[in-house]
């Protein structure tokens, strides 16, 4: 089938690219180029049934080539993804993943798109009652960046009743793994691999007892790429382990697999983190036929020899 994925030079985006490829799909991937990264997809562009357009999704320009190209399935993974930039500017973060959503799905609808998967993340259950946090549960924003996720949410719902529009949301864990950035604060395992290769310092925040759940990013794709077809219409799913891991405990892990001395810094606990996060991801064993398949620590050795490998390259 012809999918298009938005986001498709970032991390989670060029990763589900390749995946569809190998599928045999035709993948058209749409990106400003802003977060994601041209080389992410220099093995997708060997392809014949590969294209990339240089676009902001918020472009008008999106309807026409959504209208032409006529994806069956797109892949809304472009979005601000971090949450202190959008309590700093929660207009920007508004404009670029309600905005963008809203555009998308515009577009959608004037390519007879048959269905949409959208990249949501767990802040929209702020400060959970219960760990894991089950599929069912009510969402509680805490951030304009949660706040944007729920809203994009509620447009799949509107466009679904408009114009019957199929989507399936995909509620994100911690996911890590190959192509992530270290930049920002998003992604510490990136952060923690990043610096213990290069014999920099790391940080933990407070006693390091906070702990999240942490998902291989190819076990992401692979929930797309289920998504992708019929299962799970008009349902929103956890992709993660339903298992904690503790800051403390990651640090360990990412320290063996580096080959690094286990010596992080302290720091004061940063305003605003939670103090633990995990997701149920039980319904998407029925309702997807998904399941993680990637222990943390071989994840964390897949992801380090990835690291490591492109440093050397450099």
């Amino acid at each position: 089938m012809r999918i298009l994925v938005t986001g498709g030079a970032g991390f989670i985006g060029s990763n589900l690219v390749d995946r569809l490829l190998a599928d045999g799909h035709e993948v058209m991937a749409v990106d400003d180029l802003s977060g994601g990264d041209r080389d992410n997809l220099v093995a997708a562009a060997r392809s014949p049934r590969f294209r990339l357009h240089e676009m902001d999704i918020r472009e008008p320009a999106l309807i026409g080539l959504v209208a032409e190209w006529k994806p069956e399935v797109i892949c809304h993974l472009a979005a601000q993804i971090s949450v202190r930039k959008s309590v700093a500017d929660p207009v920007h973060d508004a404009r670029l993943n309600v905005e963008g959503t809203a555009s998308v799905l515009t577009a959608a609808h004037s390519g007879g798109t048959r269905k949409v998967v959208f990249a949501s993340s767990v802040a929209v259950y702020g400060r959970p009652a219960v760990i894991p946090v089950p599929g069912d549960a009510a969402a509680d924003p805490r951030s304009p960046y949660a706040a944007s996720k729920l809203s994009a949410e509620t447009y799949l719902a509107a466009f679904k009743a408009l114009h019957g529009i199929d989507y399936t949301t995909l509620v994100l864990s911690n996911v890590y793994g190959p192509r992530q950035s270290p930049d920002g604060e998003a992604g510490v395992v990136a952060i923690f691999t990043d610096a213990l290769l290069n014999g920099a310092p790391t940080v933990l925040y407070g006693d390091g007892a906070q702990t999240r759940d942490y998902i291989f990013v190819d076990d992401v794709v692979d929930g797309f790429a289920l998504a992708c077809g019929d299962a799970g219409g008009g349902r929103r799913f956890n992709l993660g382990t339903g298992v904690e891991t503790t800051d403390r405990g990651l640090h360990t892990l990412v320290a063996e697999a580096a080959g690094a001395a286990d010596e992080p810094d302290g720091a004061e606990v940063r305003p605003g983190d939670l103090p633990a996060m995990a997701v149920d991801p039980a319904p998407a064993f029925e309702g997807l036929g998904w399941r993680p398949q990637t222990d943390l620590a071989t994840g964390l050795k897949a992801t380090v020899d990835w690291a490591r490998t492109r440093m050397a390259a450099r």
